[in-house]
Order: C-alpha cells, then structure tokens, then sequence
C-alpha cells in the first residue's frame, strides 16, 4: 500500500491571513476512494526549505500533492524548489505552451509563459478552469493554490494513476462514545492494545474530550473491513460494559 503525502505552501497560510482549504477536501477527495492520507506539512514560500523537503519526500518515494507556490510572481517557488531538488533545470513545456496558447490566444505574453516553466522530465497535469497546467513528476503532483483549479486536478490525478488502489466499498468506521468518571484513555490501554494486536489491518482511533466541565467523554471506535470492523466493536463493547463504563454509538 503507498503512503499519500500532502505539502500546502504560502506564507500567506502560516501567517493567518487565509485558510487553508486544501486538507479537508484532499482527505474527503481520498476517503471517497477508499485512500487515507499518511501525512501532511505546511511549508511557507522559501525556496531553501521547499527543496529540502522535496528531497525528503522523493527519497521516501510517497505520493505526494504539492498545493501552492506554481505562479510566477517572486513569492512563488514551488517550481524553482523542485528543480533544486532533483537537480534540473526549469524548461518550457511543450505541452504547457499549447495549453496556455490556446487559453490566451493573441494575448500571450513572455511573462505568462513563464506560467509553463516545469523541471526537467515532467508531464503536466490538465487544469479544466483555465488551461495553465500544474505538473508531476516521480509520483509528485504540483497544482496552484486556488481550490477552484487544484481541487479538480486532484481528482484527475487519483482517477488516472491510482484506480487500482480505490476500496471505497471495502473500508468502513465505526465509534462509541463513552462517557463517565471511568471513561478515559490510560484506563482502557490494555483494551486497546489488545484491539490492535488481534486485528492488525483495522485503525483503532481515540479521541478524549472533556464536556460539562469534569465529565468526560472519549470516542472510541475502529475502521477497517466492516466484518472485522463489527467483530472488533461487538469486543470494545462487551468489555466496557463489564467495566461499567456508559457507551452508545457514535451517529
């Protein structure tokens, strides 16, 4: 199974002044195809640091979304970072000439050329917004910052390269809430461990809070092939409730 990564670039997301809006659709985007992500990092607009961990990413051999950072203003420097990392140059893409030739017509300009500028050895990922392309390249895919135009990329890129990867029937998640004085994390360890032992290909997940100020509450559930999935919960169940513990199923 491959591990799916995730970069969102831009000083403008770590310094607060827009939100991210690439996390949460990438994760539904892959939960709807039976995929999960692995990881992902926030990277501002440095170009030092974006090769670094470019090369890191490479070397892991992840697949891996890169959002942000592919315009051509002086902030932008995805694409410069990901030359640097695998050591080649920037060159116009054929492809990225045409695409954008036909999307500006009379109107192309050297500057919006630059638009196509891509490392060496990639192959370009269609753009349906506006025809200026992202690109790929050893399982990393490079799209713009803008939701409106990485979004849709995204998907061509899981349905072309990763169909044969897609469960979407296969996983499903299943969750208690607990709650009560004795429904909390430390006390249900050797419960969970068990869990995790005897059923290795399920991901077991707890997720504390506390709610009315001392009440505690913890969400506890498992996710995997649903006949595993209702084996493993029919076991949390019997065993909180001989240990007293209040639990009903999460909606």
């Amino acid at each position: 199974m491959k591990n799916f990564g995730a970069f969102i670039v831009g000083d403008e997301i770590l310094s607060g002044k827009r939100q991210d809006g690439h996390f949460a659709k990438l994760a539904a985007l892959m939960a709807e195809r039976g995929l999960r992500l692995s990881w992902v990092q926030y990277l501002g607009d440095d170009r030092k640091r974006l090769a670094e961990a470019f090369r890191r990413s490479l070397a892991a051999g992840d697949v891996v979304f890169s959002f942000g950072g592919i315009g051509n203003t002086p902030d932008d420097q995805t694409r410069q970072a990901a030359a640097e990392a695998l050591g080649v140059e920037l060159r116009l893409h054929p492809e990225a000439e045409s695409e954008m030739r036909v999307r500006f017509g009379d109107d192309m300009t050297p500057q919006r050329l630059t638009l196509g500028y891509f490392p060496v050895g990639s192959a370009i990922i269609p753009n349906p917004f506006n025809r200026i392309p992202g690109f790929m390249l050893r399982q990393h895919y490079f799209v713009p910052g803008f939701p409106q135009m990485a979004h849709p990329m995204v998907e061509w890129v899981l349905d072309t390269f990763y169909a044969d990867l897609f469960a979407p029937a296969a996983m499903v998640e299943k969750a208690f809430w607990l709650t009560g004085a004795k429904a909390y994390e430390s006390a249900l360890l050797d419960l969970m461990e068990d869990i995790v032992a005897r059923y290795p290909t399920l991901r077991l997940f707890s997720l504390p809070s506390i709610v009315e100020q001392e009440r505690r509450h913890l969400e506890l559930g498992v996710e995997g092939a649903p006949e595993l999935v209702d084996q493993a919960m029919e076991e949390i169940r019997t065993e909180v409730e001989k240990r007293g513990i209040q639990w009903s199923w999460r909606p």
